[in-house]
């Protein structure tokens, strides 16, 4: 085997600092029978293996330029000599490496393979997490912000060491190779987290990164911290490649181009140049990604708000200043500040007068533009909106059922895919901005790569990857919020209720499925339901059958859930359940138990809490802002209890009573409750309905799940449920309903009926 011995020295190029590629002279290439990128051994006092790039023009033929990483796992000082040979390099199908306990915990493995793709390493080799680009089409971008995300600038500085391959010798990291971190530690995983994951091919997500050369090193390796800001002109989508918000996006390069490029009609016209944008909208809804896109190829100057908003008062302001100053130097261009919110938030401290004269006079300067972004526009420093600052705002919208379908199809664009219903899957993701549909792509992609491993065929993703990544995957709108878990049935499964079933299908289903209807005779669709009847009868269980046959999603409430000691704090929470519910729309507001929630006014003795939380809601109900394919459904066993205003037309007008199950409904709830339990043949479910009079639905449940334990007492190895074992279930499960109480609501429903 052909091997030469060169001269090692260090690599000055920023380009190539601790990626693992050695640099060499053509002439050694050949020397070597080597191409670009093939595996080379080197061998000092300690025996490694890189990757071989061609040196730079002027380089001796025999030098070999090494970064300082592969300097040390060779065992070598500057100017010694090291041995280099042709490699035999296999594709890795597991690695293992260590790491702080900060890296540990904080990079999922995903993110860990697309750091360390494209490198050869072996065991007990030091490797940094600075990506190697692969080429034009294998960008890291995507990587490195993935990394600052999850771990903070001190990725850059992070060494791993390689703990174990398979198979042994030197290995290369590939696409399907499985890299986790060593034995004993636990990795924090998470699939579907839109912080912990870049998606490639999503408009702007791939911009935001730092590209080859970033961060910079010194002659010796050692790391530059990076600036806070960063002006270049950022790789983004074309503006007309913005799915869903043309208009908005058309509006914003109008306002660009009257504002830098025709200035003095502006000024003929008695109009100041000036430009200051407020970009509005829901958490990855694309509020950057537009700014990018329709201010590119213009020079952007970029400050993220969280960072600089963690950072004390005086590194904010320098750094706010020194943007200023490099976007008003002469050449102009754009100030964009993604949420600003974090930068300068409602609660104003004295510094953010400062920062908001350095924002002004950069406005104020010709030929420069300030955008900024936010999700919470009502948590802003009002001073912001002021006529010389953020005179102008947009407002992005959260994504229709066909805007949906569309960025599906954009994202899977170059994806093996088999016939694939991307309108039900748009269908099925109410409040799903662009990022959550692309977790949902990933998550569908990890899905059909387990599959094909485990069934060896050509990767293709399939609807039913998609089904699946939903049960996982869910939209940063609803994040912080518990979900009713809704399940497979539907109304049709829901046995007997026909009067009930009718009157939510009005209320609740027909407004979404036949608006045209509505807007045709002129009226408005019902904003909200009471369901009212006995416990244990079935109204949550309705819930969850109408939300399935409407693919809505539900936040379900419980009254005393929204109560808290801290004035206002109640209030706020009614305003942000009914804004998640807006932004997650077509939805479902369940307030359970909502008499504990909304009890007449004036008779309580809360300090007053209970009297500001119906006011809450009632304006939210019937406020200013309408409420457009959101509605609100109570539940109670206590109907008198609530405020009577809240039970007016326009708020929850329809009243909808919930019997107690008869013996018909008996019989089908006690087939739904069975399905799973062997019942013997002498068990006669009809026969059983007509004896259980005054028992609730839940009461039926209840009963064959006693009887079934009771199979277990007399044998722990029985094979089926007998009608013996009902009977003896019979004397521990009584009916819960109470006769008077039925009868009073009976009373009720008549009275409003």
């Amino acid at each position: 085997m052909a091997e030469l011995a060169l001269t090692a020295r260090l690599n000055p190029s920023a380009a190539d600092a601790r990626r693992g590629v050695v640099r060499l002279h053509p002439e050694a290439l050949a020397a070597l029978g080597l191409r670009e990128w093939d595996g080379i051994a080197l061998t000092g006092s300690r025996r490694t293996a890189a990757v071989a790039g061609l040196a730079p023009a002027g380089t001796p033929a025999g030098v070999a330029l090494l970064d300082d990483v592969t300097l040390s796992n060779a065992g070598l000082r500057e100017d010694a000599t090291v041995v280099i040979a042709p490699a035999t390099v296999f594709g890795a199908k597991q690695i293992r490496v260590s790491g702080s306990l900060h890296a540990t915990r904080s990079i999922p493995a995903s993110t860990l393979r697309q750091a360390l793709l494209g490198k050869v390493v072996t065991v007990g080799d030091a490797v940094s997490l600075l990506p190697r680009d692969l080429g034009p089409d294998i960008s890291s971008a995507a990587t490195t912000q993935a990394l600052s995300r999850t771990f903070g600038i001190a990725w850059t500085t992070e060494l791993l060491t390689v703990t174990g391959t398979e198979p042994a010798g030197p290995v290369s990291v590939q696409p399907n190779s499985a890299v986790d971190w060593g034995p004993g530690v636990v990795t924090s995983a998470l699939p579907g987290e839109p912080a912990a994951e870049l998606r490639p091919g999503v408009p702007g997500t791939e911009a935001g990164g730092f590209g080859p050369g970033f961060p910079p090193t010194t002659a010796g390796g050692d790391r530059i911290p990076l600036p806070a800001t960063v002006t270049r002109v950022r790789p983004a989508p074309a503006a007309a490649d913005l799915i869903g918000v043309q208009g908005q996006s058309a509006k914003l390069a109008e306002w660009l181009a009257l504002a830098l490029d025709e200035p003095e009609l502006l000024r003929t016209l008695g109009a100041p140049p000036h430009l200051g944008v407020l970009i509005t909208g829901p958490h990855g809804v694309g509020k950057a990604t537009l700014a990018r896109a329709v201010a590119a190829p213009r020079r952007i100057t970029e400050l993220d708000g969280p960072s600089i908003g963690a950072t004390e008062s005086g590194a904010r302001l320098r750094t706010v200043a020194a943007a200023v100053a490099e976007v008003s130097s002469g050449q102009g261009g754009i100030l964009l500040v993604t949420d600003i919110d974090a930068l300068l938030p409602s609660a104003a401290e004295p510094v953010a007068t400062l920062i908001l004269d350095q924002l002004r006079a950069a406005v104020a300067t010709p030929c420069v533009a300030f955008l900024a972004t936010t999700a919470h526009p009502g948590e802003i420093d009002a001073r912001l909106r002021a006529p010389d600052l953020c005179d102008r705002e947009i407002a992005l919208p959260l994504p229709t059922a066909a805007v949906r379908e569309a960025l599906l199809d954009f994202l899977l664009r170059a994806v093996p895919t088999g016939e694939l219903q991307l309108a039900e899957i748009a269908a099925r993701t109410p409040g799903f901005v662009v990022s959550d549909l692309a977790a949902l792509c990933r998550e569908a992609a990890l899905r059909a790569a387990s599959r094909t491993g485990r069934e060896h065929t050509d990767p293709r993703l399939l609807q039913a990857d998609l089904a699946g990544a939903l049960e996982v995957i869910r939209p940063l709108s609803r994040s912080g919020s518990e979900e009713l878990a809704i399940g497979s049935l539907g109304l049709d499964d829901v046995g007997d209720m026909v009067q009930t079933k009718q009157a939510l299908t009005e209320a609740v289903l027909w407004p979404l499925r036949h608006p045209d209807s509505f807007a045709r005779l002129g009226i408005e669709p019902p904003r909200g339901v009471l369901l009212y009847g006995p416990p244990g009868c079935g109204k949550t269980f309705l819930v969850r059958a109408l939300a399935s046959t409407g693919q809505l999603s539900v936040h379900a409430v419980k009254g005393a859930e929204l109560m808290d000691k801290w004035v206002g704090a109640s209030e706020r929470a009614v305003r942000e359940l009914f804004q998640r519910a807006r932004d997650s729309a077509p939805s479902l507001i369940f307030l359970d138990e909502v008499d504990a929630l909304a009890p007449r006014r004036g008779q309580s003795g809360d300090s007053g809490v209970g009297d500001r939380v119906v006011a809450a809601l009632l304006t939210e109900l019937d406020g200013v802002e309408p409420l457009r394919d959101v509605v609100v459904l109570g539940a109670t066993n206590r109907p008198e209890l609530i405020d009577p205003a809240l039970l007016r037309p326009g708020r929850l007008e329809r009243l909808v009573f919930v019997p107690p199950p008869d013996a018909e409904a008996r019989v089908a709830i006690l087939r739904t409750a069975g399905r799973a339990v062997p019942l013997a043949a002498d068990v006669d479910l009809a026969a059983l309905a007509e004896e259980l009079d005054g028992y609730s639905a839940a009461d039926c449940a209840a009963l064959l799940r006693e009887a079934a334990l009771t199979a277990m007492r007399r044998d722990i190895d029985a094979a089926d449920v007998t009608a013996a074992d009902i009977a003896a279930a019979r004397a521990a499960v009584r009916p819960s309903l109470d006769p008077e109480q039925v009868e009073s609501l009976r009373r009720y429903a008549e009275i409003r009926g």
